[in-house]
């Protein structure tokens, strides 16, 4: 076996092992909370009027059937993997009968859309600029951009996102704060609804961006200044190898590689700073829905949310380890 099949096996079992260490903690941590959903929808079915016990129990029956709490945890374990395979989290409490999976796909696409128009400019935009500051150390507006961005780095997001909201919605209201879109447009492939999703997205997709591109910054300009000092760059310049060729071929592209890692591992604190910038901003994605079904004692809600959220994270990571042997070749060859 090659080095890159090599590879692609460890890669394989991490992913699964990940995804199953994830989502087994998810259900311990769910399943240990104070709120009992059964009971909660039980007393709420009741609170209107006094109801025959015998009708009582039935319908506590037939809920813990419903959301798959039946028999001893190690039952509700193995019968929540069957419902995890087959895609089935049962009803929501919150929005009851409507299923959490349904619920899920509908708020799903907006943060993939969020989260990978952020990623993918902060990402960009920080390994740049933590690119150029490490190499052209002597230029004062890449050090006047790396002191602005530096400063954003250690502020919460839910701050950065509480300023852009009153800076751009109340003192120059010139975006909008709140939903996904015009809710009086229809949806489609429209100049207008294209518009609208650009408008309403440019808040939270910038608190994102505020928020991680500090990180890259530092970290870019770290490897950089440590990589100018190389032999083979110092020969490239002694030689004299346009700066430009140098920047590009010798010290950003081997600066890349330990970033494009970098990548993989910041797309779980990624999405949880998305989940408290879709709440500030009511942007209809999974994390908004997250908050709303730990706020309703959801239980189904807050646990198939997790799970599709631990899943998809490790979908991306896995996706981003399987393009990294195409940009190191050492990899290909072990």
């Amino acid at each position: 076996m090659d080095g890159f099949a090599k590879y692609l096996v460890r890669r394989f079992f991490q992913f699964f092992l990940v995804i199953f260490l994830g989502v087994s903690l998810a259900f311990l941590i769910t399943n240990l909370s104070p709120v009992d959903p059964v009971e909660q929808s039980v007393s709420l079915m009741t609170s209107f009027g006094a109801t025959d016990p015998r009708s009582v129990e039935l319908m506590r029956s037939a809920l813990e059937e419903l959301y798959g709490l039946q028999g001893t945890m190690l039952d509700q374990y193995l019968s929540f993997w069957g419902r995890v395979l087959r895609g089935d989290f049962g009803p929501s409490l919150s929005a009851f009968p409507t299923p959490v999976m349904s619920l899920i796909m509908g708020a799903l696409p907006w943060t993939i859309g969020l989260l990978t128009l952020a990623l993918i400019i902060t990402w960009s935009l920080g390994n740049l600029l933590g690119a150029l500051a490490g190499y052209y150390r002597s230029n004062v507006l890449l050090k006047l951009s790396g002191a602005a961005v530096m400063a954003l780095h250690p502020v919460p997001a839910y701050i950065i996102g509480l300023v852009l909201l009153l800076a751009f919605g109340f003192i120059w209201p010139v975006l909008p704060i709140s939903g996904g879109a015009q809710m009086n447009l229809q949806p489609g492939f429209t100049f207008e609804y294209i518009r609208s999703l650009i408008l309403h997205g440019t808040l939270p997709a910038l608190t994102l961006v505020l928020v991680g591109i500090g990180s890259w910054f530092i970290s870019m300009r770290s490897l950089v200044s440590n990589i100018v000092t190389d032999d083979h760059v110092v020969y490239a310049e002694l030689g004299g190898v346009n700066s430009s060729k140098i920047f590009s071929q010798y010290v950003a592209r081997n600066a890349l590689l330990p970033q494009l890692t970098g990548l993989a591992l910041s797309l779980g604190n990624v999405f949880g700073g998305a989940v408290i910038t879709e709440f500030l901003f009511n942007y209809p994605g999974v994390g908004r829905l997250l908050i709303q079904g730990i706020y309703r004692g959801d239980y189904s809600l807050v646990l198939g949310v997790t799970t599709m959220s631990i899943i998809s994270v490790a979908v991306a990571v896995f996706i981003i380890d399987l393009l990294y042997p195409l940009i190191d070749p050492r990899v290909r060859l072990g």
